[in-house]
């Protein structure tokens, strides 16, 4: 007799962060590199052990990483601004940058449009040592960047407090000769027609329609679509307010639009849910291909729930038990369990003993790494160069003094003015590691707030390789080796976090608690139940 289907309060939808591409780039000029085809088949199947769904492979041959100006990379990052993806698989991160600190700044540019990047062989491979020493490196680099900036941050904020423009401006304004912001007309008659059209009902579709038959183009000159509104829509410099950074000053800027328009518009998005119920900035699942189920080892991907008071809310499940319904895991809410895996990493990755040991394992891989780099191999190629000239300047002094022996020196001084060239340009990308900078750099973790999704992501790409959850614990594996590479926590002991993040507003322990939720029936926990209430749901 075929199970009855579970009775549900609600709609469920899988994650829309569980789709992304696959970048790839092979160099035919280095022989070891592995293939298109090869980096591609590990990410599918990187993808496929963890539930994640590939839309698209961007992938350059025979271009070498020391350019960024790399068709199919720069069409990816056109992409990823369009926002049709959520994440980037690579082989490796050299894959993404000409050198560390490239490949640094593409990852930052990806994230900052809430894109996460993951990189196939140095995360989980069997080198752990040399995935965190990766993170650490970038780490050092971000350190070293952030002090190399503070002028420029500080010019920045003179100019941002004298509310001078900085960066794309919004459609419809322009710089004026004192960088301040000017109207640009007759683009503003255009953005308080799109607000008065929403306001009134109209549909985005339809109005970019309208736009586009007209020959009215975007600030790029494109054409227009749902993506070009979001950024006019919920813009409230439109209002006369300077915004930049944390800094926003009332009536800095020339007013587009009015009050009473633009919040009329805000009530009309809202009860439409023409661009937030599309794109919400509460549904990323920052645990996606690292959250794994304890019963079966599946990977857990986030889904969102709504309630019967139209509420909505974000989980994450077993992959299985959702396709096959042939394992019995209970979802876990999606704030509660990250939060809890980024208190758990400040708490024990972050200690003076365990970053003594990051920095010790990071420094020798380090070292390792350098041994098999193009600068070294290069060096080596050099001493048989350099060994050669020797033995042929014995001959000459022996009186052996041919046009063979005068063309091979020749030809040796050349090929060793080259290789010193080449060494010279390999040099360059490699960026030193020193021990007490390396420490510096992830004391700066210790200064973060775990209640911060974009600081729980920084926790999560550097220390964390895996997380199992079980019914009445979860077992968390960090990136660096050793026999302190994981801990397990009970779930009594993270009952506290909920309390923070939960909105219910009852009692988590000791008393009966109701809950309606979209993914199971409503029920009654007494107090036998109530412990691991506030871990599962």
């Amino acid at each position: 007799m075929a199970r009855k289907p579970r009775k549900q309060t609600g709609t469920v939808s899988v994650a829309d962060s569980s789709v992304g591409v696959i970048y790839a780039r092979y160099s035919s000029h280095n022989q070891k590199d592995a293939s298109i085809e090869q980096q591609v088949a590990e990410c599918m199947q990187y993808a496929a052990g963890r539930g994640l769904h590939i839309s698209d492979t961007y992938a350059d041959r025979a271009i070498t990483g020391k350019t960024d100006q790399r068709p199919r990379f720069q069409q990816m990052m056109r992409d990823a601004e369009k926002g049709m993806f959520q994440f980037v698989l690579a082989w490796k991160s050299n894959r993404m940058g000409r050198n560390m600190l490239q490949a640094m700044v593409n990852e930052a540019r990806l994230n900052d449009l809430g894109i996460r990047v993951f990189y196939v062989e140095e995360d989980f491979d069997d080198t752990a040592a040399g995935r965190f020493a990766l993170r650490s490196m970038m780490n050092v680099n971000q350190f070293y960047s952030e002090n190399m900036a503070e002028d420029v941050r500080r010019g920045l904020m003179d100019n941002a407090l004298q509310a001078k423009a900085a960066g794309p401006l919004p459609y419809g304004y322009k710089t004026g000769p004192d960088l301040r912001y000017e109207i640009d007309t007759p683009k503003d008659e255009i953005v308080r027609e799109i607000y008065s059209r929403v306001a009134a009902g109209e549909t985005i579709v339809s109005i970019a329609n309208d736009l586009n038959s007209r020959g009215i183009p975007t600030n790029s000159g494109g054409r227009w679509n749902k993506n070009s509104f979001h950024k006019i829509i919920l813009n409230e410099r439109y209002r006369g307010i300077y915004i930049w950074s944390e800094i926003r000053i009332e009536g800095a800027i020339p007013r587009i639009v009015s009050d009473d328009l633009y919040f009329r518009t805000q009530e009309a998005l809202n009860m439409k849910k023409s661009i937030r119920g599309r794109h919400n900035p509460n549904g990323d699942y920052l645990l996606t291909g690292k959250l794994f189920c304890g019963h079966c080892k599946s990977a857990m991907i986030g889904v969102s729930g709504t309630s019967k008071t139209g509420d909505l809310h974000y989980y994450y499940t077993c992959q299985k038990k959702r396709t096959s319904h042939s394992c019995n895991k209970k979802n876990v809410r999606r704030d509660f369990i990250e939060q809890a895996v980024a208190r758990a990493i400040v708490s024990y990755c972050l200690r003076d003993d365990i970053i003594e040991i990051i920095a010790d394992k990071t420094i020798e891989h380090n070292k390792k790494r350098l041994e098999n780099t193009e600068a070294a191999i290069l060096r080596s190629e050099l001493e048989s160069v350099q060994s050669s000239i020797k033995n042929l300047m014995k001959a000459i002094e022996a009186g052996i003094i041919t046009e063979t022996t005068r063309s091979r020196l020749l030809e040796l001084e050349s090929q060793q003015a080259q290789l010193r060239s080449k060494i010279a340009a390999a040099e360059a990308d490699i960026i030193p590691i020193e021990r007490d900078d390396l420490i510096a750099g992830l004391m700066m973790f210790r200064d973060g707030n775990v209640q911060s999704k974009k600081f729980q992501a920084k926790l999560f790409d550097t220390f964390l390789r895996a997380v199992y959850l079980y019914d009445d614990h979860l077992k968390i594996v960090f990136t660096f080796t050793g026999s302190e590479n994981s801990v397990t926590l009970p779930a009594s002991e993270l009952s506290g976090i909920s309390e923070e993040i939960d909105s219910i507003g009852e009692s988590i322990l000791g008393e009966k608690v109701r809950l309606s939720s979209p993914l199971v029936n409503q029920k009654s926990f007494d107090s036998s139940e109530s412990e691991l209430f506030s871990f599962f749901f």
